[in-house]
């Protein structure tokens, strides 16, 4: 919280021996509204992980998030995402930052395989999938491959995971398998085929689940044959 202080300044010259008097009003950091605050333990409310949006709402100035981290209380992650470094050390950085940064980004295609371990493929990029009408997110590091869904699909099949204390959304990997079937030709059929004989091996085989994701998805009848082949 601000507060304004009044100061007099007294202003004279050599000519003259009369000084003339001039409020400043000076906009500075109230140090006892600031010291009433316990920032640890806002950090710890949002699992010691905050985005400085969140924490300017809580109370938290900017200059005492830059203070934090010049002491080593804090650390940035990412633009305008810090965490305590008392935390156990990330296990999956990238999936953390990007939830962190855009908590409505879905992890789809390739990333979400992995996640649910049905694909041999390491991934380089996070794959995320937004709402049609989204603002579209941008991330140097990690890259980003960005989908845009309809309302519907995109909406359908989410699963929330805690990473690291942060929820990630994450699509089943029944919807993930409609998915890449949907997007066969970007990122080739070969991948959908493996996923699929691995979720086979790996998971319940829910034929009826994949088929009614695959409905919503428009591929419905295209892939039919491949499940059944599979049952």
């Amino acid at each position: 919280m601000l507060k304004y202080f009044k100061y007099i300044v007294l202003l004279g010259n050599s000519r003259s021996s009369t000084l003339n008097k001039i409020l400043v009003y000076q906009r500075v950091p109230c140090l006892e509204t600031e010291m009433k605050l316990d920032p640890i333990k806002i950090f710890l409310k949002y699992n010691g992980q905050i985005r400085m949006n969140e924490a300017l709402k809580q109370g938290i100035s900017r200059y005492m998030l830059y203070s934090l981290k010049d002491k080593g209380i804090i650390e940035r992650i990412s633009r305008g995402v810090y965490r305590l470094v008392s935390l156990a050390p990330i296990s999956n950085p990238d999936l953390v930052t990007v939830s962190l940064r855009y908590p409505n980004a879905v992890l789809c295609l390739i990333s979400a395989l992995s996640f649910h371990e049905i694909t041999t493929q390491i991934p380089h990029d996070v794959s995320i999938a937004i709402s049609r009408n989204s603002h579209r997110p941008s991330l140097k590091n990690p890259p980003l491959i960005v989908h845009r869904f309809s309302d519907k699909a995109y909406q359908a099949g989410i699963e929330k995971h805690k990473i690291d204390g942060v929820t990630v959304k994450i699509y089943s990997a029944e919807k993930t398998l409609a998915d890449c079937f949907k997007f066969r030709n970007k990122i080739g059929i070969d991948i959908f085929l493996e996923a699929l004989k691995l979720y086979k091996i790996r998971k319940k085989f829910n034929h009826k689940k994949i088929l009614e994701y695959s409905k919503i998805c428009r591929v419905d009848k295209i892939i039919r044959p491949y499940l059944e082949a599979n049952i």
